[in-house]
């Protein structure tokens, strides 16, 4: 019986791989709550990037029935479907979930994006990283995730050393900042912008990204790249869109990775 279970596990890890490269990680942050990230190592890492999926965040990560990591919410969401590509690229990934105090029905939404509460959990997830891998620290941001990673790429004690922003929030409403909201002028490290000229969410229209470029005065290299192309599975504002750049995931996911690595 032992044997035939050890099978059935073993041929369930040869089906499901990257549960053998997946390690769920849990830090306790300085304000008293758990910050729980899934992380990825390769052998040689050459910068780490923190992925923040978009709207309410609440990944709800957990130890995997076979090893691994669970995803509960947002498994078709951009980053998070894309983490182990970034990986592929000798990428650290740390893909966060919401702090323990933070994971019910409304999440991380209604201005948490926006606190010094959560630029404190996830200064404790880039100290973390520093002590696994000294290498360069990137915030990635995607959709309501780009509320997150503006406001820690301004505020944070731990001093990332790079941003990007995709499929950004370019207009306000209940459940959190746009971008521009935010004050640009004192983000200070190379940033790219990246998102779809046929964005059709209404909190992201493509007309407002350039704007973002704009105000990023400080900034030591700044790039808006557009992209076309890809297909529409969801509503305009999930991740199996344009929105989230289905079909089209290796080319922004290429292009993330170079503009971090030509910085």
């Amino acid at each position: 019986m032992r044997s035939f279970i050890a099978c059935v596990v073993g041929s369930l890890m040869m089906l499901f791989p990257a549960y053998a490269e997946e390690v769920l990680v849990d830090v306790a942050s300085p304000r008293g709550v758990s910050q729980k990230f899934l992380l990825i190592k390769p052998d040689t890492p050459v910068a780490a990037v923190v992925l923040f999926a978009g709207g309410k965040g609440t990944l709800k990560l957990s130890k995997g029935l076979f090893g691994g990591v669970s995803i509960t919410w947002g498994k078709k969401n951009f980053l998070v479907r894309t983490r182990d590509k970034f990986a592929a690229h000798d990428l650290m990934v740390a893909l966060v979930d919401a702090p323990s105090d933070y994971l019910d029905k409304k999440g991380m939404l209604g201005g948490f994006r926006s606190s010094d509460d959560h630029v404190e959990d996830i200064d404790a997830v880039i100290a973390k990283l520093r002590e696994i891998a000294d290498v360069p620290v990137w915030l990635v941001g995607t959709s309501r995730g780009t509320e997150s990673v503006a406001t820690i790429a301004i505020a944070s004690q731990q001093k990332p050393e790079g941003l990007v922003l995709t499929s950004s929030m370019t207009a306000s409403d209940t459940k959190g900042d746009s971008v521009l909201d935010k004050a640009l002028s004192e983000i200070r490290i190379p940033t790219l912008i990246t998102h779809h000229e046929e964005d059709g969410c209404a909190k992201t229209r493509p007309e407002g990204v350039a704007l973002i470029r704009d105000g990023l005065i400080n900034a030591p290299a700044v790039e808006l790249k557009m992209f076309s192309g890809g297909a529409e599975q969801s509503n305009p504002c999930k991740g199996m869109s344009k929105h989230g750049y289905l079909g089209i995931e290796d080319l922004v996911v290429d292009a993330i990775v170079a503009f971090i690595k030509a910085n």
